[in-house]
């Protein structure tokens, strides 16, 4: 055991000799607890960058799925901006030759059916 320091229950010690950081020579189970342990940390790493690997490719798909649903959102908009267009138009040019529009009775005060329906033929 080294100098004065607790038992720490199979974690790796180093000796410290009076002279500072001088490590004594370690046994061989020493030797291989250090090498099942860096095989461990090596493994668990590789792990650890896998997944953060696919979690950057799913992210990155979920990126390429959006911008795809939003270019098509873009054009929907633009199309159904491009029909409001034309019915308003539709509508100025019906409006100039409405009949009911014209009609005197219009100009009543009362209360009248819906002029839509009237503009329908019977």
């Amino acid at each position: 055991m080294s100098q004065g320091l607790p038992d720490t229950g199979g974690v790796l010690q180093r000796s410290v000799s009076a002279r500072g950081n001088q490590q004594q020579p370690q046994s061989p189970e020493d030797d291989d607890r250090k090498v099942r342990r860096r095989e461990k940390n090596r493994v668990a790493a590789q792990r650890s960058r896998k997944k953060q690997t696919q979690k950057a490719d799913k992210l990155h798909e979920e990126y390429e799925c959006l911008e795809q649903e939003n270019t098509s959102l873009r054009r929907e908009i633009g199309k159904l901006t491009e029909e409001l267009k034309h019915l308003n138009d539709v509508l100025k040019d019906h409006e100039k030759i409405c009949p009911l529009l014209h009609c005197s009775m219009n100009f009543v005060p009362m209360a009248r059916p819906d002029p839509i329906t009237n503009c329908l033929p019977r």
